[in-house]
């Protein structure tokens, strides 16, 4: 069946319909049979266009600033946990980009908070893999992290010798 058209079921004149389930299929279900009403009596057909639905995001755009402010503020919380680090570098690999240094820089302390160091490890590795085939990306990202990698005694991956498992 095509996007928006509604199924050539009869349904009693004036019924009321409502979206249901996303909108990329269009379906609509009438009010009575949401409401339990088993068999309708009338047979002449209601069509109902469908009306425009806009999806227009009212929220406010957040600018890179906000949104690195926003991770460091995160992973900079004194009582940030182990799972909350996980949950947080997962959401953050998630995204379509690459963490901005001082964002691994503010996670790579959290590590060290935690005594963590696999996690560490775990998020140069990620930073690795989402920087994909731009080979630029990565050795920047550790030139700009080797002060804080030396302070936290942290190695990178290729230094451990791991990259090449």
């Amino acid at each position: 069946m095509p996007p928006c058209v509604i199924s050539a079921r009869r349904v009693p004149f004036g019924a009321q319909f409502r979206f249901v389930g996303d909108l990329g299929g269009c379906r609509m279900i009438s009010a009575a049979v949401l409401r339990g009403v088993g068999a309708l009596t009338r047979t002449r057909a209601a069509f109902t266009a469908p009306l425009a639905l806009r999806c227009y995001s009212h929220a406010k755009v957040e600018t890179d600033e906000e949104f690195d402010s926003r991770w460091v503020t995160y992973f900079s919380k004194p009582d940030l946990d182990a799972w909350e680090l996980r949950k947080g570098m997962n959401t953050l690999i998630g995204y379509d980009l690459v963490p901005e240094p001082k964002i691994l820089d503010s996670a790579l302390r959290a590590c060290r908070r935690l005594n963590d160091l696999a996690s560490a490890v775990r998020i140069l590795e990620a930073v690795r893999d989402k920087s994909g085939s731009h080979k630029e990306i990565y050795p920047y990202v550790i030139q700009e992290l080797r002060p804080t990698l030396q302070e936290l005694g942290i190695s990178t991956p290729e230094e451990l010798g791991i990259d090449k498992i």
